[in-house]
């Protein structure tokens, strides 16, 4: 028997059998500048003559690839020559011990080696390339030093705090130039010579572009380069950033005058390929440390955390907004303390509607996704790592890099097209070790995307139960499926009208006292 009809066989209850299953999708879509489309998703690469400035002088000379062993007893950060006040830092955000990712990267670093370091999320890849920077910097504290470049602000947000945490006793001085906000005080900040610069691409084009020389002279003297999330950044297709990436190296120093930096999760072919371009003989070879490549099934770690329990819900799609109402509310969903939980779907405009809709079923929801004003962005993601909202739904722009503790459940509310995509989504629980649980819903025709999915994570996904929990007859009786329904319209009309929610969150605390005290 196929494996779809295995697949096929495990959902057979709600399937139309008249139905025919669609063709997986091809691996590679469309990406976005600083937007929602799933990472590395883009449907070609770009040829290698395009990026080689990034870590290549147009000289001949050895290259090689290098990782070495390095045991895992008895390492800690002064083993690895990090300096005492970073390993005071370090310690002041609760992190004692090198990740692998870190073991092997910062030496090789601190002896000025162009890195290439791919490893899963939630391993450490910001620390691995902040703490050499650092150090380095900190021998001469002169000037713009390093520019970071991600693909999305809240990346670059997140990066700039673990920057400024770690620099603290240093006063290092760090610039965050992202868009969304204004460019006139980011002007003034980058002609003030800061030490690190977080950026992403399309706005340092911008003050590159448009801001006077005045302002970005400072970039020329940089002494490093990172591109963190580079499979993403290094994408090409519809909604590239190599034109405003290639812009930005055009105004850091040739690579070989500058050190290059390259994380990331999943190595594309155009990232493996950086390691095979022509050396000076005079520059150590590129150093690669690939931990864990979620973009190779074959990889020897798993691609998805051992803690984590994979489901499927297999549900009609004209009913899916009830039936995660309704899932919400189940024991385990809402047990004390009330657990975090992420609900991933694929477009803008489902993040805001169901958001909308669950606010009206006064759910303690948020949204995350790039047609919300960047303060309001950021604002939500702080509600949610607070627990102020318990409940996200965000499209694939927080479906990587972000480090969110203590993700309990992930829902897939759309099923990702791409089977990379579904692993960074399940990657925001089960982090560090912990307990998490995620669950697809799949309906009639997202078969073959599921079947791709196990396929390429050499595992299958259980159907989600709970005991005593019957998930169909709770959608089906009472005013669930009329509550909903007008729920969804009330949604539909307020967005249609443009109408705000940022005051949603006092009715949902009325209602729950409410109901409490009732």
């Amino acid at each position: 028997m196929s494996n779809e009809n295995i697949l096929a066989e495990r959902l057979e209850p709600h399937l139309d059998s008249g139905d025919e299953f669609p063709s997986p999708p091809p691996k590679r879509r469309r990406i976005s500048q600083e937007s929602d489309s799933p990472p590395g998703t883009a449907t070609r690469h770009a040829p290698i003559s395009r990026v080689k400035r990034i870590v290549s002088p147009e000289q001949n000379g050895s290259v090689s690839a290098a990782r070495p062993t390095i045991p895992t007893t008895s390492v800690t950060f002064q083993s690895l020559s990090v300096a005492p006040w970073l390993i005071h830092s370090l310690a002041a955000m609760a992190i004692s011990h090198p990740t692998e990712i870190q073991r092997s990267c910062i030496p090789e670093i601190l002896k000025g080696r162009d890195c290439i370091g791919g490893s899963r999320t939630g391993t450490g890849k910001t620390v691995a390339f902040a703490v050499p920077i650092l150090q380095k910097w900190a021998e001469d504290p002169f000037g713009i030093y390093a520019v970071i470049l991600t693909p999305t602000r809240e990346l670059a947000l997140q990066i700039y705090e673990q920057f400024q945490a770690l620099g603290a006793p240093q006063n290092l001085k760090t610039v965050l130039i992202t868009g969304g906000c204004d460019m006139r005080p980011q002007a003034v900040a980058l002609a003030k010579r800061p030490h690190v610069v977080v950026a992403t691409p399309g706005r340092l084009a911008d003050h590159i572009l448009s801001s006077g020389k005045e302002t970005t002279i400072g970039l020329s003297r940089a002494r490093v380069m990172v591109l963190d999330e580079a499979d993403r950044l290094l994408a090409s297709g519809p909604g590239s950033m190599l034109p405003d990436l290639n812009t930005c190296l055009s105004a850091l120093p040739p690579p070989s005058s500058r050190l290059t930096l390259l994380f990331t999760a999943t190595i594309t072919p155009e990232v493996r390929a950086l390691k095979d371009l022509a050396r000076p003989p005079d520059r150590p070879p590129i150093f690669i440390s690939e931990i864990a490549d979620i973009s190779d099934p074959s990889s020897s770690s798993s691609l998805v955390p051992a803690s984590l329990t994979q489901t499927y819900l297999q549900i009609p799609m004209t009913h899916k907004d009830a039936f995660l109402h309704v899932l919400l509310s189940v024991p385990s969903f809402a047990k004390e303390p009330e657990p975090s939980i992420m609900v991933f779907v694929n477009r803008t405009s489902t993040a805001d509607i169901l958001h909308r809709t669950l606010l009206q079923l006064s759910h303690p929801v948020t949204a995350l996704h790039s047609e919300l004003p960047q303060s309001q962005r950021n604002r939500n993601l702080s509600d949610f790592r607070s627990q102020k909202s318990r409940i996200l739904i965000s499209t694939d722009v927080a479906s990587r890099g972000l480090d969110i503790p203590e993700v309990n459940f992930v829902i897939n509310f759309d099923v990702p097209r791409n089977p990379v995509d579904y692993v960074h989504r399940v990657g925001r629980t089960a982090r560090a070790g912990r307990e998490g649980t995620s669950v697809t819903f799949v309906g009639q025709r997202d078969v073959a995307l599921v079947l791709a999915i196990e396929e390429y994570i050499g595992s299958k996904m259980a159907e989600w139960t709970e005991e005593g929990v019957n998930i169909e007859t709770r959608v089906v009786k009472g005013r669930t499926l009329k509550d909903v329904a007008e729920a969804r319209m009330e949604a539909l009309r307020d967005a249609e009208s443009g109408k705000d929610v940022k005051g949603w969150r006092r009715k949902i605390k009325k209602d729950r006292k409410r109901a409490f005290v009732g």
